[in-house]
């Protein structure tokens, strides 16, 4: 197995302590020296599981072994919370090393397995456009395993005898993604698993064509910052739903639902003036008399 990245970077690695994450370690390691990256290898117990402790302690051992910094927190978000709160969080904790390290990018060790299985369970969810190509790189979260298989990584894992902690909730299908996994997954052959993934690169490629259009018409209708409410009103609700995503993603507002979303719009076309919305992370649209602003 090879991974490909910049070299003369800084980069956070994001370590649970599973076999992916601990192949992706190692394959660091390997070129580290080479390439002149500096690894931060970050590490977050969620506080999910009563054993987790011991994942700490594997990421961190190995880390030491190689002279390696190692940050690392703990969540304490307790049993039975949700896949994606978890995701909320432990990004979080990954973007503030980020800043502090003035790192290039957060490096994880999502796969094509990850990949097909958050296409289907976004799919499931009614995900917009963007969800089912949400594990494509982008420049500050790169995924340098993503063609490769589970098989492919358990084999290098076991060849290289590269010690790793199982996920004792992996089993617990009351979460969609292990239900996926273990019940979908083995039943996806290769063939109609490298069209998924032709499928679903191509998707990629046509999202970031349509965000490049989006982008521009947006700048077009923007003045300091501010939407021009009048023309956003003419939109057609799908236009506008695209419209308001892609402007808040272009203001660091990626973490909006799609219900939140869809609240925007509405608000955006008729709530009166001087009114405010909130988004998330404290952050409001503001109605003013012929734009929509985003203030804290």
């Amino acid at each position: 197995m090879e991974i490909a990245l910049p070299s003369n970077q800084t980069y956070i690695a994001a370590i649970s302590g599973g076999v992916d994450s601990m192949v992706l370690l190692d394959l660091l390691i390997g070129k580290a020296e080479k390439c002149n990256w500096q690894i931060i290898v970050a590490h977050v117990d969620h506080g999910i599981r009563s054993d987790s402790l011991l994942d700490k302690q594997l990421v961190e051992q190995v880390a030491n072994n190689h002279n390696l910094l190692f940050e690392t927190t703990r969540l304490s978000l307790g049993p039975g919370s949700s896949e994606e709160l978890a995701r909320q969080q432990r990004y979080r904790f990954l973007e503030e090393l980020a800043s502090k390290y003035h790192a290039s990018a957060i490096v994880t060790a999502h796969h094509q397995d990850d990949l097909i299985e958050t296409a289907i369970i976004n799919l499931i969810r009614g995900t917009g456009r963007k969800g089912l190509t949400s594990l494509i790189d982008n420049d500050s979260r790169l995924r340098p395993l993503i063609h490769y298989t589970k098989a492919d990584i358990i084999n290098y894992a076991r060849q290289r005898s590269i010690s790793w902690r199982e996920d004792s909730s992996n089993t617990d299908e009351s979460y969609l993604r292990n239900y996926i996994r273990r019940n979908i997954m083995p039943r996806i052959d290769a063939s109609a698993r490298s069209k998924l993934v032709g499928i679903l690169n191509e998707l990629s490629r046509i999202n970031r064509q349509l965000d490049a259009i989006l982008a521009e018409i947006i700048n077009q209708q923007t003045v300091a910052n501010e939407l021009d409410r009048a023309w956003f009103k003419l939109l057609p609700h799908r236009t506008a739903l695209e419209v308001m995503a892609s402007w808040l993603r272009q203001n660091n507002l990626a973490g909006f639902s799609k219900l939140t979303l869809e609240r925007l719009v509405v608000s955006a076309k008729v709530a009166r003036v001087k009114q405010s919305f909130p988004i998330y992370n404290n952050q409001y649209l503001f109605i003013n008399k012929s734009t929509l602003s985003l203030r804290d």
